[in-house]
This record gives C-alpha cells, sequence and structure tokens, in this order.
C-alpha cells in the first residue's frame, strides 16, 4: 500500500488499508507480483500499459548539492513530543513515503534501512527493517540510528515504544492523504532534518511540476465538464481483498487533481475503502478503473480483473479502460507525485483532447 503504510505501496495509506497491508503477504504486497511488461495488457481502448505502469521512474531525483543539516534542531511531532535531533548521519524512515523526501532532500546517503515500500532504485538495496507492515524495532536498533522518522499509523505501538526508550529521537509524522499534503510534507521532513533551504527548494519545485502536469488535463474537463469518471480498485487477488475507493482514499485527491471526478466519492461513498459488490460498481459507473500495477498483476492481468463480479459490466469494463500505476509512488504524495499526475492525466483522458 504505501511505499505508503499505501497508501503507497504498499503506500502508507489511510487506517483502514494500512491494517489490510498488515494482514497480506510480504510477497503479495510488493515482492511476490512484481509486474511484467504486458501483464497488464489486454487490448481495448484504455487498456493498461507498461508504459503507463512505468510513467513514474524508479528513481527519486536528487539535487544538484547536498545539504549540510543544521544542527541541533527541536520539532514538534505529531504525538504532541518535542523531539530535538542532535544527528542525521543515520536516518531510517520507516514508510517509502518518508524514504523519497530524504532522498529527494538529498540526506540519501545518511539513509541506513528501508520499510518494505521503499522499492525506488536507490533504496532497493538497503536493509528492510519491517515484517510485513510490522516494524521490528531490534532490526532498527541493530543498524544504531541517529534519528528515526515514522507515520501516525506506524506500527505496532510498541515497535515505536521500544525505540523511543532506547533513546534515539524518533519523529512521527501526519500520514499524506492528498496532493494539498506533499509540501507540508516536505516542510516537516526538512524541518527534522535540520535541512529547511533544501526542503524549500524541493517544495518548490515539485509544486512547479505538479502545477505543469496539470496543464495536460484536456481544455474540457479543466473547465469542469467532460470530466471522466474514475474509480480507484484496490486490489489483493492472493489474499482475496477486492476495495474500492471512497472519499478520503487518497486516490480521490489525485483523480481530481488529474481532471477526473472520482466515481466511488460521487457515487456516496463516505469511507476511504469499501468492499467491492456489483451494486456499488453499477452506482459509482465509473468510464475508467484505476488499479496499482502489482494488484491488477494480483488478479491476473486486464481479463482477469474484468472477471471480478460487477467490474466487467461497467463503462470502464466494458471498454477495456484501464489506468495503472506502480505501487511504490501512487500514493506517496512526495516528490514524484508529479510523475504520477502526469501518467493520470495522459490515461484517463486517453483520446481526449
Amino acid at each position: 500500500m504505501s511505499q505508503h503504510r499505501p497508501v503507497g505501496a504498499l503506500i502508507r495509506l489511510p487506517r483502514l488499508l494500512g491494517a489490510l497491508a498488515a494482514l497480506l503477504a510480504l510477497a503479495a504486497v510488493l515482492t511476490g507480483c512484481g509486474p511484467s511488461d504486458d501483464a497488464a495488457g489486454g487490448g481495448g481502448r484504455g487498456g493498461g500499459t507498461a508504459d503507463g505502469r512505468r510513467a513514474a521512474a524508479d528513481r527519486v531525483e536528487l539535487p544538484a548539492t547536498k545539504p549540510e543539516p543544521q544542527l541541533p534542531v527541536t520539532v514538534r511531532s505529531s504525538d504532541g513530543r518535542d523531539v530535538t535531533v542532535t544527528a542525521t548521519d543515520r536516518i531510517v524512515p520507516l514508510s517509502g513515503a518518508l524514504s523519497e523526501v530524504v532522498f529527494g532532500l538529498g540526506l540519501g546517503e545518511r539513509v541506513v534501512a528501508r520499510d518494505i515500500t521503499a522499492t525506488f532504485e536507490q533504496a532497493r538495496n538497503l536493509p528492510v527493517v519491517t515484517r510485513a507492515h510490522d516494524v521490528s524495532a531490534e532490526s532498527v536498533l541493530s543498524l544504531k540510528p541517529t534519528l528515526v522518522l515514522a507515520e501516525t499509523t506506524t506500527g505496532p505501538a510498541e515497535a515505536i515504544g521500544q525505540i523511543r526508550a532506547a533513546g534515539v529521537p524518533l519523529v512521527v509524522l501526519d500520514p499524506a492523504k492528498k496532493l494539498d499534503d506533499v509540501g507540508t510534507r516536505i516542510d516537516k521532513v526538512a524541518a527534522a532534518l535540520g535541512v529547511r533551504t533544501a526542503g524549500d527548494e524541493l517544495r518548490t519545485r515539485t509544486q512547479g511540476r505538479i502545477d505543469q502536469a496539470r496543464k495536460g488535463i484536456p481544455r474540457d474537463a479543466a473547465a469542469g465538464s467532460g470530466r471522466p469518471r474514475v474509480a480507484f480498485l484496490y486490489l489483493r487477488g492472493s489474499a482475496s481483498v477486492y476495495l474500492l475507493g471512497g472519499a478520503g482514499s487518497g486516490a480521490d485527491s489525485l483523480i481530481e487533481a488529474a481532471g477526473g471526478t472520482d466515481a466511488g466519492k460521487e457515487s456516496g461513498l463516505k469511507k476511504d475503502f469499501t468492499p467491492i459488490t456489483s451494486e456499488a460498481l453499477a452506482k459509482a459507473a465509473p468510464d475508467v478503473i484505476l488499479v496499482m500495477s502489482k494488484g491488477l498483476d494480483s488478479v491476473g492481468g486486464v481479463d482477469g480483473l474484468l472477471k471480478i463480479p460487477g467490474v466487467g459490466q461497467t463503462p470502464a469494463g466494458l471498454d477495456r479502460r484501464i489506468a495503472s500505476v506502480d505501487d511504490g509512488v501512487l500514493l506517496n504524495f512526495g516528490p514524484r507525485t508529479d510523475a504520477v499526475l502526469t501518467s493520470l492525466v495522459e490515461q484517463i483522458h486517453r483520446g481526449g483532447r
């Protein structure tokens, strides 16, 4: 979910999705259903493609110069604690989304471990300190971190308590759930690392690229008409998890920013995720279905997706209009979100303009 717990995912997602991720086998979540070049294919207008799934390059762009942290700093953690950071030479970010920001700020060489959802290229060979989606305090502490970054959804609570009890500075941040959270997340991570100037630069660059990505929205959709209805489906076929996104899923913010209408939210779904039913899909009536790439693989690609009850009967299913974005970036809301938006704009408006 979230690379963000996804989000990610894979990416760190709202509470329900994080809980579900903890129940999934590690292979099913991030490593057991890796995408092949053509697994998302299936023909038809809008069928998923490898290009669409990989539109966000699997690397974090690094700054031209490495910043030098100005320490010590004291920051307010989201759990209400004031945390003083005196060293950042051994950083452990406990989500893929947080890892992206640390690398984007130019301090990636100081990261000594990763969460299972940090799948981008520069972090891939770091030791993993999570089991499925639970943090191993012993693994974290064995690496002698000088700073641990977590989210309010990071768990279990006992592990977080162990890390803190060992005297390691631990800063907790609120998870990002919408596009407007990108800049705030960058600011808070930069403040905790003592690189506020680098944070300002990354925030400005990221926002500029997000604004540029949105310029690709067809004119009618940008004006509020002709917006495709897009339903986000969270899928883990190996665990029989099939969910329809609604208000607060995280995907709703991205869909709307890309010039679409979130079909689940528009149909009246107040929860972030709800089990897929034929009735719910019929009410949502999506023109396009958005999925994470590994979720699509887990159900057998587009052909398998269309066999899920109700999916094949939607306008999207009948026209095979499936958009997919890599699990490790879709819901991270960080330095690569502009690439996500660029991919979504192209995929959900395919054939438009």
